[in-house]
């Protein structure tokens, strides 16, 4: 920090094209927005929680139940400091209310938002973490209320039982009164052949055609290539026709927030199966009882569970979704009346499951390794293209085309696939194949070892080089040019990046330019960006500007947090990544269009392109959504989209900021538009794509 009135903020950024993590200055006044161009907090949740009036009005309610007189209220992880003024009004201005938040950016919002409410000087505002503040420097006395917010979807992993713990050795009285009272996590065992595809890949590969096998008899704990041991967050409503129940719901921890809650749990529950089926998972919620008497509760139970106590029902939200746990392997079949033995465990952070009739897998493992060695994890989605017999299929295709009539061709894969080098290798005469692992590093290196010798490769076809591409020179590939330059693409941990954010491959693609051949054959051959309009009221509202939350003025904080609706003139939200089939309501109202290609045969440069689209349905147009389609060859013979109706890619959405009545021309009200025009600029310094539309 430097002095005076001034504040210099560090943040943490991600260059899509490189891969690389770079500090962004950030300069800040007191009192000012920060002097940024994009939206600081855009792809995080507060926006879409503090769009959540459901509730905003529960603890709103329980607050006003709980705090009747004026006390000292602790508000640990206060955000904007919506619970901290809520606390503040209902002690009618009186009393003491700490709130603390870590995150400064979040303080400098929280700040704004209450000098706006002019509430400011009745709350102490701490920026550290709850478990840094020590009574009698940081604050007067232990404090007689804790109101907080803490819960991811998971309920325990934003770190709530060690915060708590902390909380009540330190920070609070005896006996506190706590903003939620308790939290009880359900569960429910289904059946679903979607969920059984995202993690068995062993199953799912077992049919393919390209003689490559990724999940290995003996490696499959230690590869990974399936979800790890956790619950893993995703909005199961959009699978509800495709999930069949196999038990009722069942209740399996109670946290008390009043009290000092325990680091370990276990439990041992007997679930008795309500049909025949085969059991694929463990759909798990919570529900929050927010005061102390039990009339004011919040669930996350998906649409399915109707709940008893809940005030009322939860609107579609992104904040909280419901967990899967995945039952490993192929599933447990069971016959209804039947009783399963699950056990399930906590510690800090988690719960996980097992079920007792799992088979126990031996500690030593084929191919010399054990599981202490490594693990390779691989997001669900992943695990399920790699498990897709019409993906493998098409990546088949696209090799051998590239491959047909090339001897002793050198490939470099130049992404963090685990598949194509095994691929390539298999289809190639004399094969020599130099995998960079930019992500996967040496778990990936490890992997390729294991599996090539599973495969029956040749342990020198394949070589993993761990340098950067502006590092690699020809010693590196034995004095060769390479041949052929192939990617899915798909790099590690930039799976929730927007779609063209994967034209790293054209950045890399472009620095590897000196080590190709003049004939090289570059895989994928070309991108197509394509896009449609969409009716999608969930989304849009969940993301929707903010104005007053009960009663309390937000509006300050639309522009950090990247919001849409109601916004200045000329004024745009941001394209954000989402899978599409997991927001909510929402219908596809044009055709689909083009609207710019990107020449992978070329180095990498600007691109635009600008197109007109037609309506073909009468609605409520909220956005476009838009992605890439990898042309792998240039027949255009081999295509792989990553559009709105392939469940495990993430699309970019745009949403507008004042949604526009739409309809074919001829067939709707004179108000309605019937076509639209979006162009869209591709910057290659920093692989962002500017998106601009105009309503005809």
């Amino acid at each position: 920090m430097s002095s005076g009135s001034s504040q210099r903020m560090f943040q943490l950024k991600l260059d899509p094209l490189t891969g690389n993590y770079e500090w962004v200055i950030i300069e800040e006044e007191d009192g000012d927005e920060p002097t940024f161009h994009q939206p600081l907090l855009a792809t995080t949740s507060y926006l879409d929680m503090l769009n959540d009036s459901t509730r905003n009005t529960a603890f709103r309610q329980a607050i006003e139940k709980t705090i009747t007189k004026p006390c000292h209220v602790l508000d640990i992880g206060a955000g904007t400091g919506l619970l901290s003024m809520m606390a503040s009004r209902a002690m009618g201005g009186k009393g003491t209310v700490t709130a603390c938040e870590s995150y400064l950016p979040m303080v400098k919002l929280m700040k704004k938002v209450m000098r706006l409410n002019g509430i400011e000087g009745r709350i102490k505002v701490i920026n550290k973490r709850s478990d840094e503040l020590t009574v009698g420097l940081d604050i007067s006395s232990r404090a007689d209320v804790l109101v907080s917010e803490i819960l991811d979807s998971e309920l325990l992993g934003e770190g709530l039982i060690p915060t708590l713990q902390h909380a009540h050795d330190n920070l609070l009285v005896e006996n506190p009164l706590t903003v939620p009272y308790r939290a009880t996590t359900y569960g429910q065992l289904v059946e679903s052949t979607y969920l059984w595809r995202l993690h068995d890949l062993n199953s799912n590969e077992a049919s393919s055609y390209d003689g490559v096998q990724l999940a290995l008899p003996g490696l499959e704990s230690v590869l990974s290539v399936k979800v790890k041991r956790q619950q893993y967050a995703m909005h199961c409503d959009s699978i509800g026709e495709e999930l069949k129940p196999l038990s009722e719901p069942f209740k399996i921890f109670e946290f008390d927030f009043w009290k000092r809650p325990e680091s370990y749990g276990k439990t041992e529950l007997r679930v008795k199966a309500t049909d025949d089926g085969k059991v694929h998972a463990v759909v798990s919620w919570w529900e929050l009882q927010l005061d102390r008497e039990g009339t004011i509760y919040y669930s996350t139970a998906p649409g399915w569970i109707r709940s008893t106590t809940a005030t009322s029902p939860v609107d579609w939200c992104d904040h909280w979704k419901q967990c899967v746990w995945f039952v490993p392997g192929s599933g447990i079949s069971v016959f209804r009346g039947e009783e399963v033995h699950l056990h399930a465990t906590h510690d800090d952070t988690s719960i996980s499951y097992d079920l007792d009739t799992l088979v126990s897998r031996s500690e030593v493992l084929q191919h010399g390794l054990t599981p202490g060695d490594f693990q390779l994890v691989i997001p669900p989605e992943r695990a399920a293209i790699y498990g897709d017999k019409g993906w493998r299929l098409s990546m088949l295709k696209a090799v051998e085309n590239v491959l047909q009539g090339r001897s002793r061709s050198l490939c470099l894969v130049a992404d963090d696939s685990v598949y194509l080098p095994l691929l390539v290798a298999k289809l190639s005469e004399a094969p020599h194949v130099i995998s960079s692992f930019p992500g996967l590093k040496e778990r990936g290196l490890q992997y390729l070892q294991a599996a090539a010798r599973a495969n029956n490769l040749s342990p020198n076809c394949i070589k993993a080089v761990e340098k950067g591409f502006k590092k690699l020179a020809m010693h590196d590939t034995n004095q060769k040019k390479v041949d052929l330059l192939i990617a899915e693409p798909f790099y590690f941990g930039q799976d929730g990046m927007l779609p063209w954010q994967n034209l790293r491959f054209w950045k890399d693609r472009t620095t590897l330019d000196y080590i190709l051949s003049e004939d090289a054959m570059i895989v994928p051959n070309k991108g197509i960006l394509r896009a449609c309009a969409i009716y999608l009221p969930d989304l849009w509202k969940s993301r929707c500007c903010l104005s007053k939350i009960e009663g309390f003025d937000h509006s300050v904080v639309n522009a950090t947090l990247g919001a849409c609706g109601q916004l200045p003139e000329l004024e745009e939200g941001p394209c954000l990544p989402f899978f599409l089939w997991q927001c909510g309501e929402f219908d596809v109202l044009s055709e689909t269009f083009d609207v710019m290609e990107f020449d992978f045969t070329k180095r990498i440069g600007q691109c635009q392109g600008k197109s007109q689209v037609k309506f073909t349905k009468t609605g409520v147009c909220h956005g476009f959504v838009l992605w890439i389609d990898w042309v792998m060859d240039s027949q255009s013979s081999v295509v792989i989209s990553t559009g709105p109706d392939k469940r495990y890619w993430k699309q970019g959405i745009k949403l507008l900021a004042t949604p526009r009545t739409v309809g074919p021309q001829g067939l709707t009200n004179p108000q309605a538009c019937c076509s639209a025009a979006l162009e869209a600029f591709f910057d290659p310094s920093n692989g962002e794509l500017q998106i601009i539309h105009d309503f005809l």
